[in-house]
């Protein structure tokens, strides 16, 4: 038995061992003639949905367990002694989750309240039957409900009655948006949610007094069948002697209050005003913003009806201005007519901010650390425009290399932005007013690279239009992006054994150490069905992106007739540009079992063809495998292409990059105690050229036989999440190498954790 075997074996009885122990002390603090919680289980007799709606009606869960099965916050809290003075017993109290001892009282709360929960779906006969278990040991307790849904009544006939002709008619041509249609299951859930549409739907049409409260359900059910009438009844507003029609209201002005505190009771005082037509701004100091702005971001105009969705559209653009902290709208009537001021409130937000940030780095085993500063303007011209400056520097010790003059690895950062919101395209766009929020990015990057090897200068501006027409889904459109990489020195060895040798030379690292000219032009989409405050059984989310490089300069060429240079290549002021197309999609789905623990499951792909004035992508544009973000048992760039198999990790990192990459993963996390949660994951999945290249022997994407090159790794994780961001640690281990032939191709049998095992520290989660 070997060293490795040998330490599993005493690992596992250790854990098996702890397990053990903690586990028959789980009701130490259970109070005599009580119980511990031990499970709930709810059952139904034929419609599995009424179970999953039941889950929210329960008044008392059991203690949190890991991976279902072990309750460590509960152990953790068991192993507290009973003397609160000492410290470690607070901590590990505090840490740790108290035993929920079963209540009797709460469990038929929530026998009751899920019985009212089906016969509110419709299974107006419904029962709950409650079951208590003792476990074995006498101290732990399971509850079971059983539910009997009997049969479920639908709608038979639905009539409205109201005396408001205007609103009548209104509600009966929206009839096809009805949720309450017959032959559809009748449930208290579908009547408010009629009431809701209903009330929705005036208030979009200038009822701005109308409420759900004026809408009242009848039904009527026959004996014998399980068919419902419903009347939909409308009434109408009263003063106390007689009932009135209901008033649709109109904008009469726009009024803007620069300080909340100068706005009492609908009045303004002491202050001074600004006019322009219908609109007014009150304030005492020299307004903070432009008053173009403050327009510009407001979606009702006077004259017009009231409308809900552009009274909440106006306040979601107000809300998204960086130089405002507060943002309100309040609706103050003229007495006895049907005319509406709105008062926006705003207040300003601090100016300039200033930020630092120091972080410890690790790549391939290379350790470094890093600094930066970020500096922010929110409202650098008074439109709420908002510059950033962010500069970083970076330092890294390169061990493995020998015969070159430099030992270190530094790099610096620059970049500046500049977001306009609104942007600099809203008199080109006809529909921005209908947009929920656009922006215009512009940003400046210089990015300078001292390695052993060379001098790498990055010089990047860009230009992008952003926008959105609702909170799930949003746009970015690149217009275009130039991207200039200058190589100013490189090292004479590193010329000689990789770019000027007959016998090594590297036609792949060649191309990407000459001065070369990228322009893109792109457009990603992303959408994510995840709701704000609400717990979702699952959430979907998508990424995808296209971008394309060189087309208007090579169109350029043609058409003015320019010759290649030397290099066979057609240069842009003595310069090569870079021609390729690029698209990536990525898909991520969560199932949540519960708010503690989910799966989720994620898939990646990207292609990348490099064509006309390339025959080799850009280093920056390539894909690489392996790292904290996916392929967690490879370490970052050392995975492919294909079944390439990397030499030196210094030199070889730009080989282990190509035009394809192929990404799955499924992950499961699940609540552990305190801020700590857990995670298990399997990776699988590699990057591969479209093209043969001497370089990378195996490397080249085969349609018939790319399935060979899936490599798969496995592993577990811990992430702490703390109030802003969540510190991630991932250690992985290989479970099919493509890089090895034979048993070493099935490290999952054979591990070796000084080849196999990689570990990744970072900030978020991979995906």
């Amino acid at each position: 038995m070997n060293a490795n075997r040998i330490f599993d074996t005493k690992l596992l009885c250790a854990i098996l061992g702890i397990l053990l122990l903690v586990s028959c002390s789980a009701t130490k603090y259970v109070p005599e003639n009580e119980y511990l919680l031990n499970s709930v289980r709810i059952i139904p007799s034929h419609d599995r949905s009424m179970a999953d709606k039941a889950q929210a009606y329960v008044r008392q869960r059991p203690n949190s367990k890991w991976l279902n099965t072990f309750a460590l916050p509960l152990y953790t809290y068991s192993l507290s002694g009973r003397d609160s003075t000492k410290r470690i017993n607070r901590i590990l109290r505090k840490i740790g989750e108290a035993p929920v001892i079963y209540n009797r009282g709460k469990a038929e709360q929530t026998r009751y309240n899920i019985e009212q929960m089906m016969r509110n779906e419709g299974y107006l006969h419904a029962t709950v039957d409650l079951e208590e278990r003792i476990s074995d040991d006498t101290r732990r307790k399971d509850t079971y409900y059983y539910l009997h849904e009997g049969e479920r009544y639908s709608v038979d006939s639905i009539r409205m009655q109201t005396d408001d002709k205007a609103i009548s008619e209104i509600i009966q041509k929206s009839a096809s948006e009805s949720l309450l249609r017959p032959g559809r299951p009748f449930s208290i859930e579908n009547l408010e949610s009629e009431r809701s549409r209903i009330t929705s739907l005036l208030r979009e049409n200038g009822y701005y007094r109308f409420t759900k409260d004026y809408i009242t359900f009848i039904a009527d059910t026959a004996r014998h069948s399980t068919k419902v009438n419903l009347t939909l009844n409308i009434s109408t507003p009263t003063d106390g002697k007689r009932h009135q029609q209901h008033r649709r209201y109109m904008i009469n002005k726009i009024l803007y209050v620069s300080e909340p505190g100068i706005f009492q009771n609908g009045v303004v005082q002491d202050c001074d005003t600004a006019n322009w037509g219908k609109h007014t701004l009150f304030y005492r100091e020299k307004p903070f913003v432009r008053l173009r702005t403050l327009e510009d971001n407001t979606y009702i105009e006077p004259g017009d009806l009231y409308r809900q969705s552009l009274i909440n559209r106006t306040y979601n653009s107000f809300a998204q201005l960086t130089a405002m902290r507060y943002t309100s709208l309040h609706m103050v009537e003229y007495p006895d007519s049907s005319l509406l001021d709105c008062y926006i409130l705003f207040e300003k937000n601090k100016r300039r901010i200033m930020s630092f940030e120091v972080e410890g780095t690790n790549t391939m085993g290379d350790l470094g650390a890093a600094v930066s500063m970020t500096f922010s303007d929110r409202n650098l011209f008074r439109g709420s425009e908002l510059l950033s400056l962010r500069l970083s520097w970076a330092w890294e010790a390169i061990t493995g290399l020998s015969g070159y003059m430099r030992k270190n690895y530094i790099e610096y950062n620059a970049e500046l932005s500049l977001r306009l919101f609104g942007g600099v395209f809203s008199s080109l766009i006809p529909m921005q007013k209908d947009l929920l929020q656009s922006s215009t990015l512009l940003t400046l990057k210089l990015n300078s690279q001292r390695r052993p090897e060379y001098d790498r200068l990055n010089m990047s501006g860009a230009m992008s239009y952003i926008w959105s027409r609702s909170p799930r889904s949003s746009h970015k459109l690149d217009i275009p992006g130039v991207n200039y990489i200058y190589v100013p020195w490189i090292d004479n060895q590193f010329r000689k054994d990789y770019l000027d040798s007959i016998s090594n030379r590297n036609s792949i690292l060649k191309y990407n150490y000459e001065n070369l000219l990228i322009t893109k032009f792109g457009y990603t989409y992303n959408y994510s069905s995840a709701a704000e405050n609400r717990f979702q059984r699952a959430v979907f989310s998508m990424r995808a992106g296209a971008e394309c490089s060189g087309n208007l300069l090579s169109g350029i060429n043609n058409l003015t007739g320019r010759k290649k240079d030397a290099d066979n290549k057609y240069t842009f002021m003595n310069i090569a540009y870079a021609q390729y197309i690029k698209g990536d999609l990525d898909f991520t789905t969560t199932v949540n079992f519960d708010n503690r623990n989910s799966l989720v499951f994620h898939m990646g792909m990207g292609v990348a063809y490099p064509y006309g004035n390339s025959t080799v992508l850009p280093f920056e544009k390539r894909y690489f495998a392996g790292g904290a973000n996916g392929m967690r048992g490879w370490l970052v760039r050392t995975l492919g292409p294909g079944s390439y198999k990397g030499k030196d990790k210094n030199i070889d990192y730009i080989n282990q990059t190509g035009d394809i990459k192929l990404d799955w993963s499924i992950e499961f996390r699940s609540y552990l105690f305190w801020k700590l949660y857990s995670a298990l994951f399997v990776d699988a999945g590699n990057i591969w050229t479209l093209r043969s290249y001497e370089e990378q022997p195996g490397g080249q994407f085969e349609l018939g036989s790319f399935y060979k090159d899936i490599a798969f790794s496995y592993g577990m994780g811990l992430r702490f999440k703390l109030d802003l961001f969540v510190l991630r640690i991932d250690a992985g281990m290989k479970a099919v190498n493509p890089a090895f032939r034979g048993k070493d191709r099935y490290p999952i049998l054979r591990p070796d954790f000084g080849r196999d095992f990689a570990l990744h520290f970072a900030v978020g989660y991979p995906f």
